[in-house]
């Protein structure tokens, strides 16, 4: 009897993605009533100090997430679920702790910050748990990028359907009851998440293995990856304050840079799988360099709000899909056992080189310079990967223990070449084929004359 696929269980990755997704909604919302309650009463000329000082705090949710999170995640038994439970559970619970302080006078008002930065440090955890669960959940290796893919796209649309209530009932009763919604919609998430199966993490109950595996995660191809996605991060925040600032008095001009990044964001995602059916992901990694340095010079010879325009799309572009190709290498080469701290330590590097990014582009250079400068980056760094990564492909593998699939690869292909060797050699060798003929008769001996 055929049971009808609507109504089948749903897979392990699919509970993570409805977690996930009602998560997004929920940060969304959160989003939305920070912004409407604090960060847009500064006035909208804000200094560069301001600005500055804004990047630094960014910065200061990685010291937690690095150091602490991380090295919990691959510990803890079971831990990667129970962190993206307690990151919802707990973000639902600062919630309404700022729905009751958002609306007040200062000094109580002043006690948003301190819990605004706390549930950033949970959703900081949240993606680093849900990147490293991937690999647990999905069938095989070739099927992470399109995972990743379809988390980013469902992140999208999550985003805009939890953005647009929250905006309203911010608009009509007020942040309180938008950060309410906020918090019910957290806890929704925080129940999925409880549904989410148990990932196991191998390689953790023994020392010698876990200081391999340590090891196993500066392996080229992890490292490699690993710079080209900084070299987009970095461009990120370069352009985002570059044009902010740039195109601060023409309104029209940056809504509509606005708009290209996010349109050049999604297309990042939906392409990045379709590409993964023909190359690997570091030919993806490499394209998500190529792209936004040709873009950004092709924008220096328009100038002007439409050169900012071309080079927002294609970076937005580049950065998506570069970002689901450095997942997946991650999550395949990468072993299971240190797979979370990993994502946390390079997300801290991300961070770090988005605000540096960032700082560079409050620079007041010539919009012409400033794209070309972002070019000459892009494309240097994208000669440099390709290059970085033939000549560790003709030294191979220098590390210490292979990732599971490339030692489950290498054990088939080197049994099967060993089958066909003594293969081969039992049909041609002079000693098979004697042995396979059958033994020579001897002549019958007489018998004995009678004595």
């Amino acid at each position: 009897m055929s049971t009808d696929p609507r109504f089948a269980e749903p897979t392990p990755f699919a509970r993570l993605l409805y977690a996930h997704a009602i998560s997004v909604a929920g940060d969304a919302c959160l989003t939305v009533s920070l912004a409407g309650s604090l960060f847009f009463q500064s006035p909208a000329s804000a200094a560069r100090e301001k600005v500055l000082l804004y990047l630094l705090l960014t910065m200061a949710p990685f010291a937690i997430v690095a150091p602490i999170l991380g090295p919990m995640l691959d510990r803890t038994r079971g831990g990667r679920r129970l962190l993206v439970v307690m990151s919802s559970a707990g973000r639902a619970v600062i919630c309404l702790f700022m729905a009751m302080y958002v609306s007040d006078p200062a000094p109580e008002g002043l006690l948003v910050y301190p819990l605004a930065f706390g549930a950033l440090v949970l959703a900081k955890g949240h993606s680093i748990a849900k990147s490293s669960l991937v690999p647990a959940l999905v069938k095989s290796d070739d099927a992470l990028v399109n995972a990743n893919s379809r988390l980013a796209l469902l992140s999208v649309i999550a985003a805009t359907i939890g953005g647009l209530p929250a905006a309203g009932i911010q608009q009509l009763f007020g942040a309180d009851w938008s950060l309410r919604v906020a918090a019910v919609v957290f806890a929704v998430a925080a129940v999925f998440a409880t549904r989410i199966p148990k990932a196991r993490v191998r390689g953790d109950e023994d020392p010698e293995l876990q200081k391999l595996e340590e090891a196993e995660i500066h392996q080229p191809s992890i490292l490699l990856a690993g710079s080209a996605m900084a070299v987009l991060r970095g461009a990120v925040g370069f352009l985002a304050f570059f044009v902010a600032f740039a195109l601060k008095d023409d309104l029209l001009g940056l809504g509509v840079a606005l708009a290209a990044s996010a349109v050049g964001g999604f297309l990042g995602v939906v392409a990045a799988p379709v590409l993964r059916k023909s190359v690997r992901e570091e030919t993806i990694l490499a394209g998500s360099l190529v792209l936004p340095a040709a873009f950004a010079l092709l924008g220096t010879f328009f100038g002007d709000a439409f050169g900012f325009v071309v080079a927002a799309f294609a970076l937005a572009v580049g950065a998506a899909a570069g970002r689901l190709g450095f997942d997946s290498v991650l999550q395949r080469d990468g072993p299971d056992a240190v797979r979370g701290r990993a994502f946390a330590r390079f997300e801290t590097r991300f961070q770090m080189v988005w605000v540096v990014g960032g700082v560079l582009g409050l620079l007041p250079v010539a919009e012409p310079i400033g794209l070309l400068v972002l070019a000459i980056v892009l494309g240097a760094a994208a000669f440099s990967y390709v290059a970085a990564l033939r000549a560790a492909n003709k030294r191979g593998l220098r590390t210490q223990l292979l990732p599971d699939s490339v030692d489950r690869a290498i054990t088939r292909s080197r049994r099967q070449a060993v089958g066909k060797f003594r293969a081969r050699f039992r049909k041609g060798s002079p000693q098979a084929s004697a042995a396979n003929e059958p033994p020579p008769t001897e002549p019958p001996v007489p018998p004995a004359p009678p004595a």
